[in-house]
């Protein structure tokens, strides 16, 4: 077979034991949760990120919300174009620092796999109704993103490696740092990516004027868009190189935080122009669950409702089913359960209406 025979993922995993910083992950050493045969010519890093693109869950990023719910024009940011950015300012300071690429990339493009319809509003609206059933850990959607890739893609997961899985899963603030510095790097990448993105959406919007920025920020970090990332990225590879912590130097870092915080006053606030939906967003995904508590058998592959109150299995399917849904979707579904159709004698109830959606949805 020549080639195919492991030379060329062999000559790759040499490669990385000969350029790679001590720091980084090297593939010969990737772990899976279940032993597989390794692939010829792929490291196990450049495995996970194929794995990933190919799933289903994926390809659904690109009718999720990032910040702008259903907003009128081709040019602002979804989920999917959001972990496209992430993945592209992961990599280059992963090049940057001598780290593991493939890894890098890998983590971030499947930190947002278990993103919910509807953004941010969505998550909160799903973690309220989660508990509210009594679940008391709620419903975080870096923890959804892992058990996407370990149990509902592929047949029985995507058995992805530990650091892959290790860096989805601590990607968000408010949990432990990443133990390999690549996933330290997208968790830095995505911040760096979302701030800039939807500083760039709401002026594009009108939502803000560039001269509303803070102007202290913009004098450490510059006032153009690419100007801004190209400072934050160069400086982290500036401020980490030779270290196994990953990090902003001072400025650049306090600058950001800034930012970011002027972002939550203007932007991501509730009542902010930009928001308005998000009410409604969060009411469809709450009736929506409750009408899944109540009709179980509308949920694809759920366990009937034993009793009054619903069993932790068929909590967690509606779950999976509600995360993975697209905004459309989700849209379709409210209409579907929730909106009158059209009547007619041909038609008693709508019943032609209602399926055509059915058949839609069964496509999602």
């Amino acid at each position: 077979m020549g080639d195919l025979d492991g030379a060329i993922r062999l000559r790759s995993e040499e490669i990385e034991a000969l350029t790679l910083s001590p720091f980084a992950q090297r593939s010969a050493d990737a772990v899976r949760g279940r032993d597989e045969a390794p692939c010829p010519i792929r490291t196990a890093y450049q495995r996970d990120r194929d794995r990933i693109i190919h799933c289903k869950a994926f390809r659904r990023l690109k009718h999720k919300t990032q910040v702008f719910i259903s907003p009128e024009g081709d040019h602002y940011r979804t989920r999917l174009t959001h972990t496209l950015e992430v993945a592209q300012i992961a990599r280059t300071i992963a090049r940057g620092l001598r780290l593991n690429e493939d890894l890098t990339e890998a983590v971030a493009l499947g930190h947002d796999l278990g993103h919910t319809p509807f953004g941010h509003a969505g998550e909160a609206s799903l973690d309220e109704v989660v508990k509210k059933c009594g679940v008391a850990a709620g419903f975080h959607h870096n923890l959804q993103s892992v058990r996407v890739v370990d149990e509902l893609e592929g047949e029985g997961g995507l058995n992805l490696t530990t650091a892959v899985r290790e860096g989805i899963k601590y990607h968000s603030p408010g949990y432990e740092q990443p133990a390999t510095a690549e996933g330290r790097v997208v968790r830095l990448a995505d911040r760096i990516a979302y701030i800039n993105h939807d500083i760039d959406d709401s002026l594009r919007a009108g939502i803000l004027r560039l001269a509303e920025l803070p102007p202290e920020c913009l004098d450490v970090l510059g006032a153009a868009h690419r100007r801004r990332i190209d400072t934050m990225v160069r400086d982290v590879i500036s401020a980490s190189g030779g270290r196994a912590e990953v990090a902003m130097s001072g400025d650049v870092g306090n600058a950001t935080e800034k930012l970011h915080d002027f972002l939550f006053e203007r932007v991501y606030d509730i009542e902010s122009p930009a928001k308005r939906e998000e009410r409604k967003a969060r009411r469809l995904l709450e009736e929506l669950f409750r009408f899944y508590l109540d009709n179980p058998g509308e949920v694809p592959g759920a366990p009937p409702l034993e009793g009054e109150r619903p069993g932790p299995a068929l909590l967690q399917a509606i779950v999976d089913y509600v995360a993975g849904m697209t905004d459309r979707f989700a849209i379709a579904q409210y209409q579907r359960h929730f909106i009158p159709a059209p009547w007619s004698v041909d038609d008693p109830g709508g019943v032609a209406g209602e399926a055509g959606f059915g058949a839609r949805a069964a496509k999602e």
